[in-house]
């Protein structure tokens, strides 16, 4: 059965792991093949929760697919733990970030180096007692600032990573709580900032791509024309938004019920949305030749693991999710797990059949 997002409103203006180098923008194959097997009790058997890539995880935030497509890192917001996880080994902590989870801040996003196999670089999106930032993460050695001073506040900190070229980091960052600071162009706060050739000395300051972000969602790019969209939540509605290669922005589709936009990964057409206050992945079609939307999101997965965070796809075409139902409400009643978001493959619904 098809299910739509009913209270959706489009807008019509404009409308051993990681040993290699991710790939920006992977070109997703017509008919990926199904996600790797998962065992029917996860490996090992002292974490219960089959089905998944890996349970026992407390509160997600950012993920990587590895490039086997069987293994991923995935961030702890809560605790500051990156951890390497596979369908078929014991997860390993791979570091521990110092980070403030007051509120909805912590270790709030993860993203390689383009060029991690020679560098073994990470950047990361961390709240501080005192303000939001980005640091770089080398193996084997302490976080270093790269852009420091986005305002935190009590709420509104989450935001998203993204390198949409081998030099360019982008940043979304949240209001903290205070539209007025998005609108600020003085403020770093409810931005999407682009960092060139981040570096640990003598960074130039960042250029802004979008202001007026409400609450961060997240960042994905079009894998056929690089266009970026961004989803965030503000006090009149929720909203994912694009900005293209030339810089024009348009919004895409805005939520006036306000489901809760988080991670979103774009392919063949359709861009994938994960909504934590209703438990669902939706799909944004849109036409090949204009973007414009095509019609009212679909459902794609609704309750299975219930809040869902984090989405990426992986080299070979499938597309996984991570939770957060332990600061969703949810904490006594289900795990926080990445998982395949179609077990049955294919990469996303192409058929009636398909959906949920």
């Amino acid at each position: 059965m098809l299910l739509t997002s009913g209270c959706a409103r489009f807008n019509d203006a404009q409308s051993q792991p990681f040993t290699t180098a991710p790939e920006l923008k992977p070109q997703p194959s017509s008919t990926p093949p199904p996600p790797p097997p998962l065992p029917p009790t996860p490996f090992p058997k002292a974490c219960p929760a089959p089905g998944v890539m890996q349970g026992c995880l407390e509160s997600t935030s950012g993920l990587i697919m590895g490039p086997d497509s069987k293994t991923a890192l995935v961030a702890e917001r809560t605790t500051g733990v990156v951890k390497e996880i596979s369908v078929s080994a014991e997860p390993k902590v791979k570091t521990v970030i110092p980070v403030d989870p007051s509120g909805d801040g912590g270790l709030m996003d993860i993203v390689l180096s383009p060029t991690y196999q020679q560098d073994r670089l990470m950047y990361a999106y961390v709240s501080t007692p005192t303000d939001n930032r980005v640091i770089r993460v080398a193996d084997g050695d302490i976080p270093k600032d790269i852009l420091t001073g986005i305002p935190k506040g009590a709420t509104g900190n989450t935001g998203a990573l993204m390198f949409t070229s081998p030099t360019t980091l982008v940043v979304l960052t949240g209001d903290a709580g205070n539209p007025a600071l998005a609108a600020d162009p003085k403020s770093l706060a409810g931005k999407v900032l682009r960092i060139e050739q981040p570096t640990t000395v003598g960074q130039a300051p960042p250029t802004t791509a979008l202001s007026g972000v409400g609450s961060g969602g997240g960042l994905c790019t079009d894998p056929v024309d690089g266009s970026l969209y961004v989803a965030d939540r503000t006090p009149t509605a929720d909203r994912l938004q694009r900005i293209t290669k030339t810089s024009d922005v348009s919004t895409v589709w805005t939520w006036p019920d306000k489901p809760g936009v988080a991670g979103c990964a774009a392919m063949d057409g359709t861009v994938l949305v994960n909504l934590i206050n209703t438990k669902m992945t939706v799909a944004v079609r849109l036409a090949p030749n204009t973007g414009a939307v095509t019609g009212e999101p679909d459902v794609v997965r609704k309750d299975t693991h219930a809040h869902a965070w984090a989405l990426r796809m992986s080299p070979d075409g499938n597309v996984w999710g991570a939770t957060v139902n332990k600061t969703a409400g949810d904490a006594e009643k289900l795990d926080d797990v990445v998982f395949p978001l179609f077990p049955q493959g294919g990469g996303f619904p192409r058929n009636n059949d398909d959906k949920t």
